[in-house]
């Protein structure tokens, strides 16, 4: 075969099939299991026979499981599942529909008194589930060859204006690359005994697509200052491209390369340290490779590539606006569009435009790289590209929506101007899409169904990667997959669950890239950080709530709350195509394909929907004074600009005119929002700065206290915290928790199951607490070199942390109102204190709380009791 004949199978999302196959490692082939014959995956391996009778545990009673398994063909297929009747109950069966195969039989998981049984229940009564495929049986192709992915559903055509056609072939081409010696020759140091691992390595970085074209990737920046990188899933640019660079003449600095999330920017850098086999992070002053995260800061005097979040770049940004430490800085993931991202790209064109009178010796190397990006807009915005700053969008004269459609693994480039642009198609193999026939009532019990059937159903090894939307619900999710795999036979294969989120500590996060224990299967429970730049070794299967959590600002009420919205159907696609890394997979889309096809096609730009209030603070520490006329990449309402400085002037981190105060530029030097920095400085003013750190470290993770689901847990709950409620509220609940948490010595783990506490969540509480208080000390907010945990013994000190609250907080005020609810004193928006509180029942004239939520109501969550004379207090001063 030839080398352009191996090319990667497309993948159709919409495409129906009509025919089944087996999910088996054969290739085109069907075979019938015996119920007897164990599945042989090699031949050293045996994998447990399900069709047999397993015990139960603890009786020793036999139950049946059958073994009958179905797949869907094409990545398009619309194979649904069902949802669960209820958590404790039955989870009903999948059943075919129409003249379609029917499954024998379906695994069902019911609690006993003594255990958790795994039953077998017939099809009849069960919800349909059907498989479609538009192609012949007889044209099967081979599951084994990767294909394009989703790469050929979205819309656009190859750009025009190329000034170099690159030839290269897939992913599975041998042809030893240009660049290799190359790109080793900046490793002086580089350690000859690493042995076989670095070998594999290295086989594994040349097969990437992207390697084949790092020569033509360098010369295009040796001609321009500016390259846009469309690269889609599986092409390596986020691990090679900092290499490609690094043996550049003019890179003789270090090279920044952002990332959206923190386990994004720490894994790669973890990668890109093992592929040159230098020293990592803070291990050494001579490692070459570091990050720069929230809190984290692993990097020495030697480091020549640094991954770093999008706020931490911003915060070198503050200390110096022309980057002089950088010869070149790479913007990853633009596609999610986040608030910093947008923010970055601004400065970046600022400081590279011809008026800009940087004191740069040599010009600074932007590289901008998205997995699907608009790749015309981007240019047109370096080039000057004008914009419509009523409405937030590109002029029509140069909006464009471009995907470019390549052959396989063809890199494009042309120069409009000072821009290349630069197109490399992935390496993605073959996923299945399999649809709910009906909405799901809960997504939660239907992610638990899908998780047992892709678990009993579907050969090892092939871990499972589930999207959900917070830490609440991964946690809940996590206990009730625990609770039923103890129900499973011993000699069924294990099932290991590992929650990946956001304010996960990072030794946590890093779990989740160890390698599966041998007869077990890794269930990561994820929210959006898992969409893009990480891939976790071992996924097959994916399942997708199709929901994530999203930022809104309402501007007339002032209030800023987390919302659950569906995702974009190109978020659906990053997230599908998480199963197709390594080998040919699944996604079970916990929706109906209607509802797919309703989805709206990208994802809202975060500036657009958004409190502004951060985004013009770093503004103005930076010096922009017409924040009107900043260049955005889409620009925000002008009312929303308008709210936010106006937020600012109360905060008092702007003067009337506009002007950036001292407290301000202390604010916009700490890695919180306005509304918590200047909670902060109010506390370094009013000396109890050290219990508003543990405040505010304990605000800066979801939940401090384990969500519970009965009622009977919840009381036992109730009675074990009671010695650390507050009758003031909820921070000074949290207050208590961590101080206690802090001052136990002999054993926290137990002192959190003890008290309900999420042990997890406080061992990141500490380490944010460690990370503010040097901080502080950094900025002269905290000047004691030996901190001690404080009381809150007295009225006075206990009024001045509500002091320093309201402070931050005042557009977050509500007073009683005759039905029993309250209603913003900025703003009259009606609000419910949120059931999860210490003040939920009870009733108070005013309150100031840090979170504002709607689900169906408008709640107020993390709440404290007030004077409403206070509250009065702090308006008229502000006002």
């Amino acid at each position: 075969m030839s080398k352009k004949g191996r090319q990667a199978q497309p993948a159709n999302e919409t495409t129906p099939s009509n025919h089944l196959s087996e999910p088996d490692h054969a290739q085109g082939q069907k075979r019938k299991h015996d119920s007897t014959e164990p599945r042989k995956h090699d031949a050293k391996r045996r994998v447990p026979n399900y069709s047999k009778e397993l015990p139960r545990k603890g009786d020793g009673k036999l139950t049946k499981f059958d073994d009958t398994r179905t797949t869907c063909q094409e990545a398009s297929n619309d194979q649904e599942t069902g949802s669960l009747s209820s958590r404790s109950g039955k989870l009903k069966e999948f059943e075919n529909a129409g003249d379609e195969k029917e499954l024998e039989s379906e695994p069902a998981i019911t609690r006993s008194p003594a255990s958790l049984v795994v039953q077998t229940f017939p099809t009849s009564g069960g919800l349909p589930c059907h498989v479609r495929n538009k192609k012949d049986q007889g044209k099967r192709k081979d599951l084994s060859k990767p294909s394009n992915g989703d790469a050929q559903q979205r819309k656009g055509k190859p750009m025009n204006t190329t000034a170099q056609s690159l030839k290269g072939s897939n992913q599975q081409n041998n042809e030893p690359s240009t660049s290799i010696s190359k790109t080793n020759s900046y490793l002086p140091n580089h350690p000859r005994h690493l042995g076989q691992k670095w070998k594999d390595l290295q086989a594994q970085r040349e097969k990437l697509p992207i390697r084949q074209h790092a020569e033509s990737i360098r010369a295009e920046l040796r001609k321009n200052n500016i390259l846009v990188l469309t690269g889609e899933t599986g092409s390596g640019k986020s691990t090679q491209m900092p290499q490609f660079l690094l043996s550049e003449p003019w890179c003789t600095k270090c090279i920044a390369i952002t990332q959206p999330r923190r386990v994004a920017a720490i894994s790669l850098a973890r990668r890109v340290a093992e592929e040159m086999g230098s020293l990592f992070g803070g291990q050494s002053p001579a490692a070459e490779v570091g990050y720069s995260v929230r809190f984290d800061n692993a990097t020495g005097p030697n480091t020549r590539i640094k991954f770093l979040t999008e706020g931490m770049l911003l915060q070198e940004m503050l200390r110096d606006a022309d980057l002089n430490q950088y010869s070149a800085v790479i913007v990853d993931e633009v596609h999610e569009r986040s608030v910093n991202v947008d923010l970055i790209l601004g400065f970046l064109k600022t400081l590279l435009s011809k008026t800009n009178k940087s004191r740069r010796k040599q010009p600074l190397k932007v590289v901008v790289m998205s997995a699907t990006a608009d790749v015309e807009g981007l240019v047109s915005f370096f080039n000057g590209g004008e914009q419509d700053a009523l409405h937030g969008k590109d002029a029509p004269s140069t909006k464009t929506e471009s995907t470019p459609k390549q052959k396989a693994n063809v890199i494009s480039c042309s120069t409009p101007k000072s821009v290349s642009t630069c197109f490399v198609e992935g390496r993605q193999y073959r996923v299945d899409t399999i649809y709910l026939p009906n909405p799901a009532q809960d997504w939660v019990e239907a992610a638990l169904k899908a998780i047992f059937k892709i678990h009993y159903t579907e050969p090892t090894p092939g871990d499972i990667l589930v999207f959900l939307t917070g830490q609440d619900t991964i946690e809940t999710l996590e206990k009730l997959v625990n609770d039923y795999a103890e129900g499973m036979d011993k000699e069924a294969p294990k099932l290991l669950c590992l929650p990946l989120f956001a304010a996960l500590p990072q030794h946590a996060q890093q779990q989740i890239f160890n390698p599966t224990p041998f007869r077990t299967r890794k269930v990561i429970l994820a929210t959006n950080i898992a969409e893009t730049s990480v891939t976790v070794p071992g996924v097959r299967f994916v399942i997708d709530c199709g929901k994530s959590k999203v930022k809104q600002f309402r501007s007339q009420l002032g209030l800023e709350s987390l919302l659950v919205k569906p995702v974009s159907k190109s978020a659906a696609i990053q997230r599908k195509g998480r199963a197709g890394r390594e080998a040919a997979g699944k996604c079970f889309r916990l929706y109906t394909e209607e509802a797919y096809k309703d989805l709206e096609e990208r994802t809202i730009p975060e500036i657009l929907r958004c409190d502004m209030s951060q985004a013009l603070l770093t503004m103005k520490a930076r010096g922009v004074e017409d924040v009107l006329n900043f260049p955005f990449l889409d620009r925000p309402p002008r009312e929303a600009l308008e709210k936010a400085l106006l937020h600012l002037l109360h905060l008092g981190a702007l003067t009337d005119t506009g002007s950036i105060t001292e407290t301000g530029q202390r604010i916009a030097k700490l890695p919180l929002t306005p509304t918590l920095g200047r909670v902060l400085v109010e506390a370094a003013e009013r000396n109890c700065l050290l219990d508003v750190i543990d405040i505010i470290s304990a605000l800066s993770v979801e939940n401090i206290f384990i969500n519970l689901v009965t009622e009977e847990r919840k009381e036992e709950a109730e009675e074990a915290r009671r010695e650390l409620y507050r009758r003031e509220g909820d921070h000074l609940t949290m207050l208590v928790t961590v101080q206690r948490y802090a001052e136990e010595h002999a054993d926290r783990k137990i002192w959190c199951q003890k008290h309900f506490v999420s042990h997890r969540a406080m061992q990141n509480v500490m380490n944010i607490r460690k990370q503010l208080r040097d901080q502080c000390k950094r900025l002269s907010l905290l000047r004691s070199e030996t901190p001690v945990s404080s009381t809150i013994s007295s009225d006075v000190h206990t009024q001045a942390i509500l002091g320093c609250l309201l402070r931050g907080f005042v557009a977050n005020t509500a007073r009683l109102i005759p039905d029993g609810s309250y209603r913003t004193l900025m703003g009259n928006q009606t609000v419910a204190i949120h059931p999860s509180s210490v003040l939920f029942g009870r009733k108070t004239e005013a309150i100031v709380f840090s979170e504002f939520v709607f689900t169906g109501k408008a709640w107020a969550r993390g709440v404290s009791a007030v004077q409403l004379d206070w509250v009065s207090e702090v308006i008229e001063a502000i006002m």
